[in-house]
C-alpha cells in the first residue's frame, strides 16, 4: 500500500513539474515575442500578450493544421503557420508584415540565445529543435 502512494505522488509530481515547464516555456517564448515585437515597432507588444498570442496561434495553428491535413495535406503547414500569425497580428492589433518579423526576430532571437548558451555547455544543442 505504501508502494502505491508512493508511485500516486511521483505521478502527481510528474505532473506538476510537466505543467510548472510549460508555464516557464511560455514565459520565455513570450520575452522573446514582446521584445521582437517592441523591436519591429509594435506599440501594443507585452509580455502578456505575447503570451497569449503564442498559445492560442499555437492551439489555433494546430487545429488548423490537422483540419486541412484531413482534405489536403500539402497545403496545411502553410495554412496552419498563416493562423499562427494571425493571431499574433491580431492580439498585437498590428499587420501582417509585422506581426511576421516579430515571428522571425523572436525566433532568430530564441536561437541565438540558445546556441551561445550551448557553447557555454549550460544545455545541449539538441535542445534547438524546440523551436
Amino acid at each position: 500500500m505504501v508502494g502505491a502512494m508512493h508511485g500516486a505522488a511521483l505521478f502527481a509530481a510528474m505532473g506538476v513539474m510537466g505543467v510548472l515547464s510549460f508555464l516557464i516555456a511560455l514565459f520565455i517564448a513570450a520575452i522573446f515575442l514582446s521584445l521582437a515585437g517592441k523591436l519591429v515597432g509594435i506599440e501594443k507588444a507585452s509580455i502578456g500578450r505575447s503570451m497569449i498570442a503564442i498559445l492560442g496561434g499555437g492551439i489555433l495553428g494546430g487545429i488548423v493544421t490537422l483540419l486541412v491535413a484531413l482534405v489536403f495535406a500539402p497545403l496545411a503547414p502553410l495554412l496552419g503557420f498563416l493562423a499562427n500569425l494571425w493571431v499574433i497580428k491580431t492580439v498585437f492589433e498590428t499587420g501582417w508584415l509585422r506581426a511576421f518579423l516579430a515571428w522571425l526576430l523572436s525566433a532568430v532571437m530564441a536561437a541565438v540565445i540558445m546556441m551561445l548558451l550551448a557553447a557555454f555547455g549550460l544545455f545541449t544543442i539538441g535542445a534547438l529543435s524546440a523551436l
